[in-house]
Order: C-alpha cells, then sequence, then structure tokens
C-alpha cells in the first residue's frame, strides 16, 4: 500500500497534536510545539519528483480548518500537478524555485514572495535545476482533504534544459 503525501503529513500532525494535547494543559492554554520534536517526512515518490523533506508545523484544530507544513526541494524536485479544495498560500522561505498553472508559464519564485493559489487549480511547484527551495504551505481541509494529488510532472514539463 502506497502512503501518500497528505497521509503522511496527516499521521505525522496527528502525532503532534496527539503529543501536544498529552502535556496535559487544558484546551484554552496556550502550546507550543518546539523545533526538533516534531519528525520529518520524506515525500512520497507517487505526490514528488526528487526528494522533498516535509517538516509538519501544525494540523487543523477545530473550529480551524488551517494546517501547515515547510516543504524542501532539493534542487531538481518538485511536487506532482494537484489542486486544493480550498486554494493554498504559498511563502517562499529560502533558495529560488519554480510555480506552473496548468496552461500558464512556469514562474520563478524567490524568498519573501507569497503565492495564492485558488481552489481547484491545477499546478505545480519545486525547486529549480540548481538550487533547492524552501516554502511553507498552507492550506484548508475541506472534507477532510488538503490536497488532491495527480499524475507527476514530467522532465519535458518541469524543463530540465532551462
Amino acid at each position: 500500500m502506497r502512503i501518500t503525501f497528505a497521509v503522511s503529513v496527516l499521521s505525522a500532525t496527528l502525532m503532534i497534536s496527539s503529543w501536544l494535547h498529552a502535556a496535559d494543559e487544558p484546551e484554552n492554554t496556550m502550546q507550543i510545539a518546539r523545533n526538533g520534536e516534531q519528525p520529518s517526512v520524506l515525500g512520497s515518490s507517487s505526490n514528488f519528483v526528487g526528494t522533498v523533506r516535509v517538516d509538519p508545523l501544525f494540523a487543523a484544530r477545530p473550529p480551524s480548518r488551517v494546517t501547515a507544513g515547510a516543504v524542501t526541494f532539493q534542487p531538481g524536485a518538485r511536487s506532482a500537478w494537484h489542486t486544493h479544495p480550498a486554494g493554498q498560500n504559498l511563502i517562499v522561505t529560502s533558495g529560488v524555485g519554480w510555480i506552473q498553472q496548468e496552461g500558464g508559464e512556469k514562474i520563478v519564485i524567490k524568498p519573501g514572495d507569497v503565492i495564492w493559489t485558488p481552489p481547484g487549480v491545477k499546478h505545480w511547484h519545486g525547486a529549480t535545476n540548481s538550487t533547492g527551495m524552501t516554502h511553507l504551505a498552507i492550506q484548508e481541509v475541506q472534507d477532510g482533504k488538503n490536497v488532491e494529488w495527480l499524475e507527476p510532472v514530467t522532465d519535458e514539463q518541469y524543463g530540465h534544459l532551462q
């Protein structure tokens, strides 16, 4: 059975949530997930091409539906084509990457860039050929999902020679 990125991130975020609640703190008390205490997850080959590390930041805590993760792409790595049922915000934190909406041009993204992808828009994002890239991915869960994974981005679509 293949474990998808969404399941891996969900599992990791549920583990984080369980760890936080295990601290015996009341629900109305601020909670801190300490850096280094949350496990990183390797991006699934069914959802990414190349080497990708996902660091879950937080799961949705009702009534909120917002989830977030830090995703690091090694040079040449990228996501598969995908959509988000409630849209997605990306914040590039380091490196240089590319993003492309289906039917559009590939666009360079750099640290400090904030990208909004509307609900249902087919797209991909990742590192360039020669530079790794990290971004924060922030999206809402809708009907139990925050992403719909589609087919891989081919080398031709990615443009290894550009």
